[in-house]
């Protein structure tokens, strides 16, 4: 049984698709308050973050270094960061995007000062530096600038430098990189596991690598985007890429974290309901987040 906190942050300002500030809501809609009480957890819903609207902002040109709305990110990410140390000691935080940007904001909250690692399940590395991005997109550099890659306004969040080591990340259904990302995850050392290394070694030998990777450590956060999954099973997403995670791979993946009890804070991110069909792919994310939080067959 846990203290579970969830925290929405609607903020879809990290990339170019509009919707995905409706995830907090389709994920809540989808039941996971509930999901997650029956299962014997205390749930508290803290609402959400403040997002200016996007139409109210100015976006820097992409000829004068991208990095769309950097400042208005800076601030929520800041006022994530806030929220969670407000949270009381021991509490599970979840945190529901919202693009994948708010986890510059979500694993430094959740880190509290801390060393953390980080398991960041996606499609995508997230890896870029505002040098290496092709679109300037922020929700395509969050990962980098948590490890001191990056533009200084967003590598500084709350204190300066990284939040978390290179060699305390690991990458899992990745299956779309750029070539900029790929050269500074080999130079810094980065454990990646992509979809061809799901399919030859299977999710069981991964998740005990990864267990084992973070044996240990007092805190261990879970960046789950729902396009790390199948776009045939999740089909509101910004950023399909065909070939992903099935139902059950990604079932089972949260289930054997959960049975090595290291997860202590989680990200769900990446849902958009305009682009869904029946809130599918919220409805997933709150079946995966039970089954990382505990769900038994028996």
């Amino acid at each position: 049984m846990k203290q579970i906190g969830v925290l929405g942050v609607p903020m879809d300002l990290g990339q170019g698709r509009r919707g995905v500030d409706m995830g907090p809501s389709a994920m809540r809609y989808g039941r996971l308050q509930e999901v997650l009480e029956g299962l014997g957890h205390h749930v508290h819903d803290y609402g959400d973050i403040k997002v200016p609207v996007v139409e109210s902002l100015h976006r820097q040109p992409k000829e004068q270094g991208g990095m769309g709305y950097l400042e208005a990110i800076r601030t929520v990410c800041l006022d994530t960061i806030e929220a969670l140390h407000q949270m009381p000691a021991g509490v599970f935080p979840i945190v529901l995007g919202g693009d994948h940007s708010i986890a510059m904001g979500s694993v430094t909250g959740a880190s509290r000062g801390e060393r953390i690692g980080v398991i960041w399940v996606d499609a995508h590395a997230d890896f870029n530096t505002p040098q290496t991005s092709p679109s300037g997109n922020i929700h395509g550099m969050p990962l980098a600038h948590l490890c001191g890659l990056g533009d200084p306004r967003l590598v500084d969040l709350s204190r300066p430098g990284a939040k978390v080591r290179p060699e305390d990340v690991v990458l899992v259904g990745i299956r779309s990189l750029d070539t900029g990302e790929v050269k500074l995850l080999r130079e810094r050392g980065v454990t990646v596991f992509t979809m061809k290394e799901i399919d030859v070694q299977g999710i069981p030998a991964i998740a005990e690598q990864v267990a084992a990777q973070f044996d240990g450590f007092a805190r261990v956060h879970v960046s789950l985007d729902a396009d790390v999954l199948d776009p045939e099973i999740a089909p509101g997403v910004g950023t399909p890429v065909a070939g992903g995670l099935t139902y059950r791979e990604a079932h089972l993946l949260m289930e054997l974290l959960a049975d090595a009890q290291i997860v202590t804070s989680l990200d769900l991110v990446e849902v958009n309901p305009i682009l869904d069909i029946a809130n599918r792919t919220a409805r997933m994310m709150v079946e995966l987040a039970s089954s990382l939080l505990g769900k038994k067959i028996y």
